[in-house]
């Protein structure tokens, strides 16, 4: 098809000969090859260097692809002056305006009259599919017998995995519960002084979090006391004996039993567990975020057998942040590092993954570290899986302004409420939607993950619900509304005019904007880019429409494919997020 549509506009080049480019999937990889096949006869530099050389540009008025020059390494010359002759000597063409220098880049433009012509086909032809490329998930593009790439993401935070999987990687997403350790000790002996039974049933989350929160304040005493006794000098014996005693003791002693297989602390265990995962698949059940929950389970997260196989040593990496790892404490029982390590190895077996991220807060960047150091210290097959895991950090996320905590189905529950009250402020239009609480529910829902993302995962961000459920600026509401305008075929504009030919230029930069996001795990990518569509369309509905259109029926279909097109990259990348489009809108 796309050789067909060179055709046409007079073309021909040898596009499918680069080794990264994707013209099927990727209309900007033709242009690409285009701009590579004739630069590389001016400049003799090699095509392949030239096409991956060429990004796309972070705004419309730079240009649609940039080139920089220093990236020919042609000697000799000054790059302002390489970049003044190549953009002379580059013939513009059907496909191509002429180029133009911006500093030491080339930029190219699209020529405006084949530019819906190249995208809007392509948009028709892969539907939902558009702005992923599956080739890029094999294993070996020539061979698709080698099968795919396998990626294990864990994680309870916003979408990362869904650009693998729509990259034709064979995703597992995983939430892996911390259920396991001296921790759960003394959420146990807590539950023995605070806990109730029907409370528990009713709340499982909230009442285990209220049990801990009293527990841990009554621990928080016998913390202070060994902290004055190590700032007043006491000697081992007198700190070993306050570690030996009170609610550390009785933490140490739970759950030494439960790794001895003790049938009651198990049990208990095991209550706790099933409940805590039934409730946290409802949870993420509304917000779509995970689709398999594991618990930790000791037999498949320990390495002792692994590790009973090397001797004792100590060996030097030259990282001192990450101190001395231990691996098992002095009681006998296995620690955090010890089965992050098992669990890693556990899934290598179990998936032979190529790649293993880590979802997780920026506190745990030490402690992963370890693992990975450990077993790139172990060498072989262990150090190869080393390179193949990954800590993809973000800050502390959502928090309430006065530093309560706020659980997930509580701030889902309020954002749906504040939508719905926002919803029946317009009784006329509220009563033609079918299922109000639903709508709301899926407003509100994407509300929450919208503020979740919008910047990049490191910041941490305060829980704001009038932002969460307004319906100007940068927000889900936003993003809803522009959706169902689209829809119900209000605005449309020519595509002969500045605002239609520049929502192709944006349209054809998605399948590069999801690549980038692969490559840097940043889901607030996908949703700048979202939030500059919409606001393109937005510039373009008070100036020309379809209906009504001077010109005919043909200007009438031409505008009516090009906001088709629009609606359809629109509706599948919120859908990326994770964000469900609404058909119908009030406001």
């Amino acid at each position: 098809m796309v050789q067909s549509l060179l055709s046409l506009l007079g073309l021909s080049y040898s596009f499918l000969k680069f080794e990264d480019a994707f013209p099927y999937y990727n209309p900007p990889d033709t242009v690409r090859c285009a701009i590579a096949e004739e630069l590389a006869q001016i400049s003799g530099v090699d095509k392949s260097s030239i096409s991956t050389g060429l990004a796309f540009a972070n705004t419309l008025d730079k240009g649609d692809l940039m080139l920089a020059v220093p990236r020919l390494r042609i000697k000799r010359k000054k790059p302002q002056e390489l970049v003044e002759e190549r953009a002379a000597k580059f013939p513009s063409s059907r496909l191509l305006a002429q180029p133009v220098a911006f500093n030491i880049n080339l930029a190219f433009r699209y020529n405006p009259s084949s530019a819906a012509a190249l995208v809007l086909p392509k948009i028709f032809e892969l539907g939902s599919e558009y702005g992923f490329n599956p080739l890029r998930g094999v294993r070996k593009i020539a061979d698709p017998s080698a099968g795919r790439k396998k990626v294990i993401v864990e994680f309870s935070s916003p979408k990362i995995a869904k650009e693998f999987h729509g990259n034709g990687w064979g995703v597992v997403r995983m939430n892996y519960l911390g259920d396991w350790g001296r921790h759960y000790g003394l959420l146990a002996i807590g539950w023995k002084r605070y806990g109730n039974g029907e409370r528990f049933r009713e709340n499982p989350i909230g009442h285990l979090y209220d049990v801990y929160v009293k527990n841990s304040a009554d621990f928080k005493l016998e913390e202070e006391a060994d902290k004055a006794a190590k700032k007043a000098g006491a000697d081992q014996s007198e700190l070993q004996k306050l570690e030996n005693q009170g609610l550390y003791r009785e933490a140490k002693a739970y759950f030494k039993s439960m790794e001895e297989g003790d049938e009651e602390a198990l049990a208990l265990w095991r209550q706790f567990r099933e409940l805590s995962i039934e409730r946290y698949k409802q949870s993420y059940a509304i917000s779509t975020s995970i689709s398999r929950i594991t618990a930790g389970n000791p037999r498949e997260a320990y390495l002792s057998d692994t590790m009973e196989q090397r001797p004792s040593t100590s060996k030097k990496h030259g990282d001192e942040k990450l101190v001395l790892a231990i691996l098992r404490n002095r009681n006998g029982t296995f620690n955090y590092l010890l089965r992050d390590l098992g669990a890693a190895i556990q899934r290598e077996q179990t998936y032979h993954f190529d790649k293993m991220i880590y979802v997780l807060m920026r506190e745990q960047n030490v402690h992963l570290r370890r693992p990975f150091k450990i077993l790139e210290l172990m060498g072989g097959k262990y150090a190869d899986m080393a390179k193949n895991m990954q800590h993809v950090t973000f800050g502390e996320g959502m928090s309430t302004r006065k530093g309560a905590v706020k659980f997930l189905g509580d701030v889902l529950a309020d954002v749906s409420d504040a939508m719905h009250d926002i919803m029946r402020r317009n009784e006329t239009k509220y009563s033609h939607i079918s299922d109000p609480e639903k709508v709301a529910d899926t407003l509100g829902i994407a509300a929450m993950m919208v503020q979740d993302v919008f910047g990049k995962r490191i910041n941490n961000y305060p829980f704001q619900l009038e932002r969460m459920t307004s319906f100007e600026g940068d927000t889900r509401p936003y993003l809803q509304y522009a959706h169902a305008r689209e829809l119900m075929g209000v605005d449309y504009s020519l595509l002969q005019e500045k605002l239609a030919v520049d929502l192709v230029r944006l349209m054809a930069l998605y399948p590069d904007i999801v690549t980038q996001t692969l490559r840097t795990l940043e889901p607030c990518t996908i949703l700048t880019y979202l939030f500059r569509l919409t606001h393109q369309l937005s510039s373009a509905y008070d100036v020309v429409k379809v209906v009504g259109a001077q010109g005919g029926r043909p200007v009438t279909v031409a505008r009516a494919a090009l906001y088709a097109a629009a609606q359809r990259v629109l509706s599948n990348r919120m859908k990326l997020l994770g964000l469900s489009p609404v058909e119908r809108f009030v406001t």
